[in-house]
C-alpha cells in the first residue's frame, strides 16, 4: 500500500487542461477538494463534468507541462487503482450495463467484483470470507442487503445505484465520487437516494457529487463549484452559488431558484 500524506487534498487540479477533439473540455481548471469537504460540481451538459470524472478515473489525461503536475489525488501524481479505491470510490452509471450483461451474476457477487476491478468473479484469484463479509456489510450500509441473492439483471435503476455504491464501499473509502446518481430514477427513488447520500455524509464519507440537477445537492453538501464551457464560473457556498443570476448564466437561459426545507430547486 502506498503511503498517502494525511494532509494532502483529496483532489487537486492545477490549471488542468483536457483537449477532446479540437476543443478544450477543461480549460486551465484549478480546483482543490479536501477530505471532509462535501462538494458538488454543477453545470449544464457539455460544461466539463464528464471530462472531470474521466480525468480522475485516468480515462483521459491533461496536457503535460513543466512544473506542478496538473492532477494530484491524495497528493500523488501516480497511483495504483487498488490504492486509489481505498481512498476514493467512483460511482458512475457506466458500470450498470457491464455488470447487468454478466449472466447469472448475483448482487453479492457483483459487489465482491469491486475488490478485483472486474465485472465477473476472477477464476485465478481466491474470493475470501473477508471479501464476502465486507460485501454483506456494504450492502447493509446502503439498505440493499435484501437484494444480495438476486441477479443484477433483474434490478431496477434505483436498486442498481445502491449496488454500485456498495461495490465502491467494500474498499471502505474515505470519499465517494458520484456521477449524476439520481439520473433515470423516479421521484420516490430520487428521494430515497438523496437520503442515502445524506446518511453516508453523516457517517463521515466525503461526497463529491457531479451533477446538473441542483435538487441532488443535499444539505450536507455546502460547497458548489459551478462549471461553464470547461471553466469554473463560481466556487463557494450553496447560498452564494445557487442564485438566479449564476445558474442562468451557467445554463444559458433564465432560471428561478427556490429554497425549501434545506434543498434548492430550479425552474425556467
Amino acid at each position: 500500500m502506498t503511503d498517502i500524506p494525511q494532509t494532502a487534498p483529496l483532489i487537486e487540479l492545477d490549471h488542468a487542461t483536457v483537449i477532446r477533439g479540437t476543443a478544450s473540455a477543461l480549460d486551465a481548471v484549478s480546483l482543490r477538494i479536501d477530505l471532509g469537504q462535501h462538494t458538488a460540481l454543477l453545470g449544464a451538459n457539455g460544461c466539463g463534468k464528464s471530462t472531470f470524472i474521466k480525468l480522475i478515473n485516468r480515462e483521459l489525461y491533461p496536457l503535460a507541462r513543466e512544473g506542478q503536475a496538473p492532477v494530484r489525488l491524495m497528493g500523488q501524481v501516480r497511483w495504483r487503482t487498488q490504492d486509489l479505491r481505498a481512498q476514493l470510490g467512483v460511482v458512475t452509471s457506466d458500470l450498470t450495463a457491464d455488470l447487468q450483461s454478466m449472466p447469472s451474476l448475483t448482487v453479492e457477487d457483483a459487489v465482491v467484483t469491486g475488490f478485483f476491478a472486474s465485472f465477473a468473479l476472477p477464476i485465478d484469484l481466491p474470493v475470501t470470507a473477508e471479501h464476502r463479509t465486507r460485501a454483506t456489510q456494504a450492502l447493509a450500509q446502503v439498505g440493499a442487503l435484501d437484494l444480495a441473492a438476486r441477479e443484477v439483471g433483474e434490478l431496477s435503476t434505483g436498486q442498481m445505484r445502491r449496488v454500485l455504491i456498495a461495490r465502491a464501499l467494500v474498499h471502505r473509502p474515505k470519499a465517494l465520487l458520484l456521477d449524476e446518481p439520481t439520473a433515470g430514477l423516479d421521484l420516490i427513488a430520487q428521494r430515497d437516494f438523496t437520503g442515502l447520500m445524506s446518511q453516508l455524509a453523516r457517517e463521515g464519507i466525503t461526497l463529491v457529487l457531479v451533477t446538473h440537477h441542483i435538487e441532488e445537492i443535499v444539505p450536507e453538501i455546502d460547497r458548489v463549484v459551478l462549471l461553464r464551457a470547461g471553466t469554473v464560473l463560481a466556487d463557494g457556498s450553496r447560498q452564494a452559488v445557487l442564485t438566479d443570476a449564476l445558474l442562468s448564466q451557467a445554463y444559458g437561459g433564465a432560471l428561478k431558484v427556490r429554497y425549501d426545507n434545506g434543498r434548492y430547486f430550479a425552474s425556467s
